[in-house]
């Protein structure tokens, strides 16, 4: 087929013998539901739908704009949104974040992958994404739940009412409704990374992509300050009558400061002292150099925020090329909740990471059979405890946070 790769909409992928089964099909390699799991339980098909309800127009409102479901600026993260002239015949917007959003545009692969008789690797010749893989993957995810270049969900969005984006490779991964099982033969013909890989390519991508953003004109205010986007949410907005400031090494701040959202490289610390210190030391003065320079001048902290993305991609490279060993797991693990009980999680938005990364590097060591059975059910009990402590962000306190990590640390002796 000659011309750019076409986006065929989800009915192409939707048929009884395809993808649209009722009930698995015990004798097939998939188990064919596939639709039917993205159609019924995953948020990505209601992504347009938020948009003609109540809340996505009063955003949009907010906006100055007329409909949220027409609007570039909402459907290009709330649907598949590409040019009308690689749209097929049966394509919808309103499928929301449809197959092809993550899949590719099917017209060049669609054929030989309907026949079964093609590879994996002859799918992505033809143009299939290639989601196993983790660099791609958190490539594609952090599109939207962070932002590009073109897309980014900055202050003004989140002021008109759009929440807080938060992001975790891994997780986020187990959170999907699983429309794959990992038997014999998706080993065979995938990639699995394990647990602490896909965590840790996660969260350097996403340390790499904020500070692509940060450093960006496009992305950069018209005021004296950064970015409000880039900032921790909750050092501002928290209830005034309880009061939540207290020092922390990693930033050198003192209090009433507004600080950089640092999440992702406050994990990268408790990551790279077990696999590379030196490169750990560079990546914490950098990280204090920048939270320095944001209460100096915003040419100081832009300065400041491209020698940290330097660093950053430093070891992104270094987490690319690595393997980790299970030692190296529970080092990084151990290092984590340390840091917990220590209190250098205050901030909601690092507590978040830390937790969903204590679970990656958990099921990591589940998975290698690190623990005895007993064990491992104590530790994913305590994990859960956790998850308790933040669901409500507003709710959220640290003293508790880290009272909960050392009863984690109890649970991994």
């Amino acid at each position: 087929m000659d011309g750019p790769p076409k986006y065929l909409g989800v009915v192409t992928c939707a048929g009884s013998t395809c993808h649209g089964a009722g009930h698995p099909v015990g004798d097939a390699r998939i188990s064919q539901t596939e639709f039917l799991s993205w159609h019924r339980d995953d948020a990505h098909s209601k992504a347009y739908r938020v948009l003609i309800e109540d809340k996505g127009q009063r955003i949009a409102r907010n906006l100055g704009i007329d409909n949220a479901a027409s609007a570039p600026e909402c459907l290009t993260c709330h649907a598949t949104y590409v040019p009308a002239d690689v749209r097929g015949k049966r394509f919808q917007l309103s499928d929301g974040v449809s197959c092809e959003s993550c899949h590719g545009p099917a017209s060049k692969w669609l054929g030989q992958h309907v026949t079964g008789e093609a590879s994996r690797e002859d799918n992505i010749k033809a143009g299939m994404y290639r989601t196993e893989e983790p660099v791609a993957r958190a490539t594609l995810c952090l599109s939207c739940h962070l932002g590009t270049q073109d897309k980014f969900a900055n202050h003004r969005l989140m002021g008109a009412g759009h929440p807080r984006l938060s992001f975790e490779l891994d997780t986020y991964t187990l959170l999907q409704p699983a429309h794959y099982r990992v038997d014999a033969d998706y080993r065979e013909r995938k990639h699995l990374a394990p647990h602490v890989q896909v965590w840790a390519i996660g969260q350097t991508s996403a340390a790499a992509r904020t500070f692509d953003l940060f450093t960006s004109e496009k992305w950069a205010s018209k005021g004296p300050l950064p970015e409000f986007a880039f900032f921790d949410c909750h050092a501002c907005h928290h209830p005034m009558s309880e009061p939540r400031w207290a020092p922390r090494e990693t930033t050198g701040l003192p209090p009433g400061v507004p600080r950089i959202n640092d999440a992702h490289v406050l994990m990268l610390l408790y990551l790279t002292k077990a696999i590379e210190p030196a490169l750990s030391e560079d990546l914490h003065k950098s990280l204090l150099a920048l939270h320095k320079a944001s209460t100096e001048s915003r040419e100081a902290t832009m300065s400041a925020a491209t020698a940290l993305k330097e660093v950053v991609k430093k070891v992104q490279d270094k987490v690319r090329a690595h393997s980790f060993s299970d030692a190296e797991t529970v080092t990084i693990l151990d290092s984590l909740v340390k840091g917990g009980v220590a209190g250098d999680y205050r901030d909601f938005a690092a507590a978040e990471q830390a937790v969903m990364g204590v679970h990656a590097l958990a099921d990591s060591l589940t998975d290698a059979k690190h623990w005895s059975e007993s064990q491992a059910g104590a530790i994913a009990a305590q994990i859960k405890v956790l998850y308790t402590v933040l669901a409500d962000q507003n709710a959220y306190q640290p003293a508790r946070f880290s009272g909960e990590m050392q009863n984690l640390a109890a649970a991994l002796k």
